[in-house]
C-alpha cells in the first residue's frame, strides 16, 4: 500500500526523520545552494542577529515604570465583580437623570434625559469578588437606554477609586470576557494545529514568542524612556529572526526571506521617518495617546506613532517574502535549468498577484479599524479633502501607505534575493539531493526534494 508523502518542513529545526523517505523537511539535506553561498548568507545573517540580540541585552527595560494611579481611562485600579441581585426600579425615583432645565428635548442629551427619567432602570446590587474589599457589595443603576445592559449573574470589571466617598469608590466599567475570549482562542489553536501540524504547532510558540517580546522588551523599553525607533527595529527584527527561522527551519531558503524582510523593514522605517516629519504628525491624537504623554512626557509620540508602522508592517511582510522565496524555489525545482532571469520573471508574475491581494487587504484592514471614525466625518458632511487632512485620518493613510510601499517593494527585493542565490546552485553541490528514492507502489511518490 503506498505510503501518503511526507510533509516538508514538518519539524523546523531538526536534522533527523531521513527513515528511507529521501527528501528534506526545508531543515534536513542541505538547501540546493553552494556552501561558498551558504557562508555568504551567515556571514551576513549572523552578525545581524548578534546585533539585534545585543541590543535587546542592552535596551532591556526590567519591568514598566511605576506611576502614580490617575484614575482616567486604563488607568484605573480594577477588580473583578459579580451582579448578585437585579430588580426594576422606577428611573425618576434614583434621580437617575435630570432634564435640561430649560426643557429643551431636540438634543440627544435632552431626549435621553427625559427618556431616562419616564423610563424603568435597573438597581444592581455587585459584589467584589477580588482584592482587599473581597466581598464588599454595592449598587449601579442602569438606564434603560444604557449601551451596557446587565443581568444577574453577570461577571463585570469594577474600577476602584480610594479617594471617592464609600459608597462611590465603587462602579461598574465593563463586563467580564475572559471566558469566550480563550475559547476562541482555544479554537483557533486546535484549527492552526490540526491544519498545520507541526508546522502550525511552531507558528502557535513563535506567536507566543513574539507577543512576549512585544510586552516584555517592546513596551516596557518605550516607557522607560528608550527610543522608541530603536527599540521597534530591534523588537521587531528579533520576532522576525524567530518567528521566520522557527516555522520554516534554519536554511538558505529563510534566510533569503530574512533577508528581504530586513531591506523592506529599513525602507518602511526611512519612509515612515520622512513622511511623518514632513506631514507634522504628532502621534497625540486622541484620549489614550494623551493620557501616555501626561503620565510620560519624555515619550516622542511621533516615533512611537512610527514604531507602530514598522511593528505592524512586520506580520505582512513574512508572508510576502516566505511566499515569494518559496515561489522561486520550487520553479527552479521544477526547472532547474532556469536562469536568474527567468526565475525572476516567472517568480515576479506570481508576486504581482500577491500585491494586489495584499495591499488590497492592508488598506481594507486599516478602513475597517477605522470605520466608526469614517462615520463621524460623513455625519458632519466633510469633504474627502478635509477628512484626509484631519491628523487622526492622516496618521492612518500615512500608516497604510508606508506600509504598502514596504510590500510592494519586497516583492521584486525578495524575488531578486532569492533568483540569486539559487540560481547560482553548483550541479554537484545539489546532485546528492536530488536523485530519486525507490518509487513507492509505481506513483514515484518517494521522490527526493530539494530545498
Amino acid at each position: 500500500m503506498p505510503q501518503p508523502p511526507h510533509e516538508p518542513t514538518e519539524q523546523p529545526g531538526h536534522s533527523g526523520h531521513a527513515h528511507g523517505h529521501g527528501h528534506s523537511h526545508g531543515h534536513g539535506p542541505a538547501a540546493p545552494v553552494s556552501k561558498h553561498l551558504r557562508k555568504v548568507i551567515a556571514a551576513v545573517l549572523i552578525p545581524f542577529a548578534t546585533a539585534v540580540f545585543v541590543g535587546m541585552a542592552v535596551l532591556w527595560p526590567g519591568g514598566a515604570p511605576e506611576h502614580e494611579r490617575t484614575g482616567v481611562g486604563f488607568d484605573r485600579q480594577t477588580q473583578q465583580g459579580k451582579v448578585i441581585a437585579l430588580v426594576n426600579v422606577d428611573c425618576k425615583s434614583v434621580n437617575a437623570s435630570q432634564v435640561p432645565a430649560t426643557g429643551d428635548t431636540s438634543t440627544p442629551e435632552g431626549r435621553e434625559a427625559t427618556a431616562a427619567q419616564t423610563g424603568e432602570c435597573k438597581k444592581a446590587t455587585v459584589e467584589v469578588g477580588t482584592g482587599p474589599d473581597k466581598g464588599r457589595a454595592f449598587f449601579e443603576i442602569v438606564q434603560p437606554g444604557a449601551p451596557r445592559q446587565l443581568a444577574n449573574g453577570q461577571e463585570v470589571v469594577v474600577a476602584y477609586a480610594p479617594d471617592a466617598p464609600r459608597d462611590l469608590q465603587y462602579s461598574v466599567i465593563d463586563l467580564n470576557r475572559k471566558f469566550p475570549m480563550a475559547l476562541l482562542a482555544g479554537i483557533f489553536a486546535v484549527a492552526v494545529v490540526v491544519v498545520g501540524r507541526m508546522r502550525g504547532l511552531f507558528a502557535l510558540i513563535a506567536l507566543v514568542v513574539s507577543f512576549g517580546i512585544l510586552t516584555l522588551f517592546i513596551l516596557p523599553a518605550i516607557l522607560q524612556g528608550s527610543n522608541p525607533l530603536l527599540v521597534a527595529v530591534i523588537g521587531a527584527s528579533a520576532i522576525m529572526l524567530i518567528a521566520l527561522y522557527m516555522c520554516h527551519g534554519l536554511t538558505a531558503r529563510t534566510s533569503v526571506a530574512v533577508l528581504g524582510t530586513l531591506v523592506s523593514l529599513l525602507l518602511i522605517g526611512l519612509l515612515g521617518s520622512l513622511f511623518i516629519d514632513w506631514a507634522f504628525l504628532s502621534g497625540n491624537t486622541d484620549d489614550n495617546t494623551g493620557l501616555i504623554h501626561g503620565l510620560y512626557p519624555h515619550i516622542d509620540m511621533s516615533g512611537l506613532l512610527l514604531a507602530g508602522v514598522i511593528i505592524g508592517s512586520l506580520g505582512v511582510l513574512d508572508d510576502v517574502t516566505v511566499t515569494q522565496t518559496s515561489a522561486v524555489w520550487e520553479l527552479h525545482q521544477a526547472d532547474p535549468s532556469m536562469g536568474p532571469r527567468g526565475l525572476y520573471r516567472a517568480a515576479i508574475r506570481i508576486g504581482r498577484d500577491h500585491i494586489a491581494s495584499v495591499v488590497n487587504t492592508l488598506v481594507l484592514a486599516y478602513a475597517g479599524a477605522a470605520l466608526p471614525l469614517l462615520l463621524l466625518f460623513s455625519i458632519a458632511n466633510s469633504s474627502m479633502g478635509s477628512v484626509a487632512n484631519s491628523e487622526l485620518v492622516a496618521e492612518e493613510i500615512v500608516r497604510t501607505l508606508v506600509g504598502s510601499i514596504g510590500l510592494v517593494a519586497s516583492v521584486p527585493v525578495t524575488t531578486a534575493l532569492a533568483a540569486l542565490v539559487v540560481s547560482a546552485d553548483r550541479p554537484g553541490a545539489a546532485a546528492s539531493t536530488s536523485a530519486p528514492a525507490p518509487a513507492r507502489g509505481g506513483r514515484g511518490r518517494g521522490r527526493r526534494r530539494k530545498r
